[in-house]
């Protein structure tokens, strides 16, 4: 009989599901049942983009949505003991996968390995070129390595865009004792969820870059720095990283090269600010996570006074391909300015929701309704925030955008950490802003009064808007707020919430005034709009 292949997702999300229970179960049936050696069970992250437990059986090529252990039952006394696809579990491929017409811009780079492997078999991942860039890295010079990722043009992929090459090549340059590479997976971004299904699905990938940049520079200490809340990547992390050393790839003398580096994880206590690069070394070091005055950069004196390299997960994880493949392979892909892939995240109001890595230069449009196939509900689009919540909300005008990291000088559109996220004519602007800004003024470290105060105050503001008790003074009140913490506040944060403020404000400014001067909420959130309705009802 042709062997069997099962893989089946187990992420943070599908674990809620049950996933974990329901990979228990079919592997000691397949042990009850003597199918071990003809069926193989393999745990793999997310399969596509299916909000669910999805089981793909190979070499069949079906997919199954699992939501019960009498489900897995009936699926290993069907498919597997009697070759009988059991349809009424199964799922469309193309609910898994993107449209065949769509498939063919989808370039897998960062993502090449999820769904594919098992993360917690480094076997696995050295079976797909895992650790020969580490190989091929050791046998050029530092600055023959350092030369490749300047050549290749990557930059950083978590919001500043940011040339990695450069970045490397400051600390290189910088004498010191000590060196340190940080992973920064902290992801606060709301919306953005690639860094945890990449540190889930190819905890490997971030590591080999990680040594290797470390050997690019001359460090030998390593941090990955990562949320608490992200269990399942943490774990796979771990796992990974006892796993390289005991096949020599971290520890002393890396593959007979002589070169050494220790990679340790630490985990951070969820605060947005220490998505801030400098905030995060203060957290690291165990003080308070507030931002450090800048200069001196990183590269010059980060952690713990030392110099230090701070990437983030997918920006990482795309050096390994790049090493392998050479720069100018990794320069075809994408635009001139913005080589590359950038891995988006889809979210809101749209029928299907997920991750997919696509060339840079992708517009918004193809995003929405190639891969997320329209608006949910057969509804209108009403907006789109591009880039995270620091970033820009659009209207339908701009969805012809391409997203690189040219669309905010050229089109006001930011790139920003990758996310999409739809928004239905359901929603009102004022509504959104205040959601927003609630947002900052809860994440705000508070050391800096633009931030502070800044933040607090244009929540004061927006909750008039949405009580019909604010006049056009205070619209122009607001709009100075986000302009004075753009250009007075200490860190990243206090200076970005100008961006979706005034996206806002400028986009969809008749919905403003309609709360100043009208007193009126067109879709009815907000909170007189609400008490009239409830009067008319009662009468």
């Amino acid at each position: 009989m042709t062997p069997i292949t099962v893989l089946i997702s187990v992420d943070s999300n599908s674990i809620l599901l049950g996933a974990r229970e329901y990979a228990n179960y079919l592997k000691e049936l397949v042990n009850n049942y003597n199918l071990s050696s003809l069926v193989t069970v393999l745990e793999t992250v997310s399969l596509g983009s299916y909000n669910g437990v999805v089981m793909h059986v190979l070499p069949d090529d079906v997919y199954y949505s699992v939501k019960s252990k009498e489900q897995v039952l009936k699926i290993v006394e069907e498919h597997l003991l009697k070759g009988r696809i059991v349809w009424d579990f199964t799922i469309q491929k193309s609910d898994i996968k993107l449209p065949e017409k769509f498939a063919l811009k989808e370039t897998r780079i960062v993502t090449r390995n999820i769904g594919v492997i098992d993360p917690r078999n480094i076997d696995e991942y050295i079976a797909r070129d895992g650790y020969f860039a580490l190989s091929k890295a050791l046998k050029m010079t530092p600055e023959e390595v350092i030369k490749e990722i300047k050549d290749s043009g990557l930059r950083g992929r978590g919001g500043a865009g940011f040339p990695t090459g450069l970045k490397w090549e400051f600390t290189a340059k910088t004498k010191a004792d000590q060196k340190y590479i940080v992973c920064n997976a902290d992801e606060g971004e709301p919306g953005t969820f690639k860094d945890r299904l990449i540190m889930e699905g190819d905890p490997h990938s971030v590591i080999e870059a990680m040594i290797i940049a470390g050997y690019a520079v001359g460090a030998t200490k390593g941090y990955i720095y990562i949320r608490g809340e992200y269990y399942n990547s943490v774990e796979n992390l771990k796992k990974a990283i006892k796993d390289a050393y005991e096949y020599g790839f971290l520890g002393e003398d890396i593959l007979g090269s002589g070169f050494n580096f220790d990679l340790t994880v630490r985990l951070g206590a969820g605060a947005y600010v220490c998505g801030e690069e400098t905030a995060l070394l203060e957290s690291i070091e165990g003080k308070s996570g507030r931002p450090r005055l800048k200069p001196p950069y990183p590269p010059q004196s980060g952690l713990f006074g030392k110099p230090t390299v701070i990437n983030n997960v997918e920006t990482l994880a795309n050096v390994p391909q790049i090493i392998l493949n050479g720069a100018q392979w990794f320069k075809s892909i994408g635009t001139p300015n913005s080589p590359g892939t950038k891995v988006f995240c889809l979210a809101g109001d749209v029928n299907r929701r997920g991750m997919v890595e696509l060339p840079m230069g992708v517009t918004v449009r193809e995003i929405l309704y190639g891969f997320g196939g329209g608006i949910k509900g057969g509804r209108e689009l009403k907006m789109v925030q591009t880039g995270g919540l620091a970033g820009t909300f659009i209207g339908p005008d701009k969805l012809d955008t391409p997203l690189d990291y040219d669309s905010m000088k050229n089109y006001g559109v930011s790139l920003g950490s990758g996310v999409i996220l739809a928004i239905d004519d359901s929603h009102c602007a004022v509504d959104i802003a205040l959601n927003t800004m609630e947002f900052f003024r809860h994440e705000s470290c508070g050391k800096c009064t633009p931030c502070r105060e800044g933040t607090r105050l244009a929540c004061e503001i927006l909750e008039k808007m949405t009580k019909f008790e604010a006049d056009m003074e205070d619209l122009k009140y607001l709009e100075q707020i986000a302009i004075v913490s753009a250009d007075a506040s200490f860190c990243g944060l206090g200076q970005s919430i100008n961006v979706p403020l005034l996206s806002l404000i400028n986009n969809f400014k008749e919905e403003f005034i309609q709360h100043i001067e009208e007193k009126y909420c067109k879709v009815g959130l907000c909170k007189e709009e609400k008490k009239e309705k409830k009067k008319v009802i009662a009468k």
